[in-house]
């Protein structure tokens, strides 16, 4: 058990890397589909999984290697984008409540809505774990910050949500039982 935790754990790491460069850019923050991975591992693999994928991830980032949207090291993480990327832990970790919720056979929607509510709250660490540092960092006002960093991918992220919402309520069954 502890050995397909671990494979699901890095699958995720790897997935929320190839979200890292599937990307729009869009100064000074991309859109990219690391938010879909990072939300999807937590519905599935609970908050283990999810923090542990996450945390893999930004290591590799903080390290060197070149796993974030604009490359890898340091400097990334203590940039404008740093931010964003430093709240997908506990992003992470709250989408993995919802990965948590033991009768998702029994009661599809609940688990769903599980998912829509934690998810929009896990959105929501990321802007306020972004947007300040964004302001800080690149030393904007409020507003120029809320629209560089927030305004406009609100729908998006929206519509990440949505998908990581159907992907987890269609592939809890299989994962469930990849783990045992």
């Amino acid at each position: 058990m502890q050995q397909k935790r671990l494979l699901l754990t890095s699958l995720f790491s790897a997935l929320i890397i190839v979200g890292a460069y599937l990307r729009f850019p869009l100064p000074p923050v991309p859109i990219t589909l690391q938010t879909l991975f990072v939300l999807l591992a937590g519905f599935l693999g609970g908050p283990a999984v999810g923090l542990g994928s996450t945390a893999i991830y930004l290591l590799l980032g903080a390290i060197g290697l070149p796993v974030f949207s604009s490359g890898g090291g340091l400097g990334i993480l203590l940039g404008p984008t740093g931010g964003f990327l430093f709240g997908l832990l506990p992003a992470s970790f709250l989408a993995g409540l919802a990965g948590n919720y033991r009768r998702k056979d029994e009661h599809p929607g609940r688990f769903r809505m599980l998912c829509i509510l934690l998810g929009i709250g896990a959105t929501l660490v990321i802007y306020l774990a972004g947007v300040p540092y964004l302001k800080v960092v690149g030393n904007l006002s409020w507003k120029v910050a809320l629209q560089a960093g927030m305004l406009p991918f609100i729908l998006g992220d929206l519509l990440k949500l949505a998908i990581a919402t159907h992907l987890a309520g269609t592939l809890h069954t299989r994962i469930a039982q990849f783990l045992g």
